[in-house]
């Protein structure tokens, strides 16, 4: 009787020790993001300009106001257009290394290292330098251009509103394109021996087996990378800020730069939640329509 009565005592309070353990992570998800969530909702139907707590509720004004502008087109259109040039880019160059660097060759280690370690630096570090990198007279493409009998002062890429957001979008690709291969490496080292040799004795040639074996066998590989690319593309801030700071006109202003210009430049902290609110549920539909198609493909290849 002792025994059965010692162990129901144990089995009802263990459960509860459980929750409690639970709690200081639940509270701290509360703090840091429920309770801001929720305040930048109340704010979006204010006019806090970020420091005056004087504010009034002025409902969907602010809303309305960012569609009228043309700020919020403008700004989703830049920012779709960057995620997908870093989607295809990075994705493309990622694969395409490491397919290179998983086959037996002498020093692949050091190609790895040489080819991860752009995703060291810090994007204020990989900024200046490419800014220097871009520079019309001075900078490094200028002078590769005045070496072959080219006139380099006439490249201006940062400072052509039609190339500026192609320029910073490149500096993206190489930053991130080490994290990709690192991901396609491990999903590469996954594949079965056994499997390519069967498809080298069925006659079929490398690029076949590209597309017949690896790929199929890395398709959730594929889906991380995509999903990673797309989700870093949307919430592209760093080398509009520091390379363009929005510019020329608002050729790079993305969603996020956006946010930052409006609620610290402009101090319209009101109109800056409207527009988070709205980069919210256009980041959430994007990524919900990724994942749907990622997991199909998937499941047809």
């Amino acid at each position: 009787m002792n025994r059965k009565k010692k162990s129901k005592n144990i089995s009802l309070v263990f459960p509860n020790r459980m929750y409690v353990f639970a709690l200081p992570a639940l509270l701290l998800f509360c703090v840091f993001w429920v309770y801001p969530v929720l305040q930048l909702f109340y704010y979006s139907i204010t006019n806090f300009n970020g420091i005056n707590y004087n504010y009034d509720f002025v409902g969907v004004k602010n809303y309305v106001t960012l569609f009228k502008e043309g700020t919020m087109v403008n700004s989703i259109k830049n920012t779709l257009i960057y995620a997908i040039i870093i989607v295809i880019g990075s994705n493309l160059l990622g694969i395409s290394v490491a397919m290179v660097l998983n086959i037996k060759i002498r020093g692949k280690a050091f190609f790895r290292t040489c080819a991860y370690l752009p995703a060291l630096f810090s994007a204020i570090v990989v900024g200046f330098i490419w800014s220097y990198v871009y520079m019309p007279d001075a900078g490094m493409l200028s002078s590769l251009m005045d070496l072959v009998g080219l006139d380099g002062s006439k490249l201006n890429l940062l400072g052509n509103y039609k190339t500026a957001l192609y320029a910073i979008a490149i500096v993206e690709i190489w930053k991130s394109f080490g994290t990709t291969m690192i991901i396609y490496l491990a999903g590469l080292q996954t594949v079965d021996e056994s499997l390519l040799e069967a498809g080298k004795i069925d006659g079929c040639n490398e690029w076949q087996l590209i597309r017949k074996v690896k790929l199929p066998l890395i398709s959730s590989t594929i889906t991380i990378n995509v999903i990673l690319n797309v989700i870093a593309g949307l919430k592209a801030f760093d080398y509009s800020f520091i390379m363009t700071n929005g510019g020329p006109g608002k050729s790079t202003n993305t969603l996020m730069f956006t946010i930052y210009k409006i609620a610290f430049t402009d101090q319209m902290m009101g109109k800056a939640s409207a527009f988070s609110v709205i980069s919210f549920i256009v980041i959430i539909l994007i990524t919900i329509f990724m994942l749907i198609f990622m997991n199909k493909r998937e499941v047809e290849l």
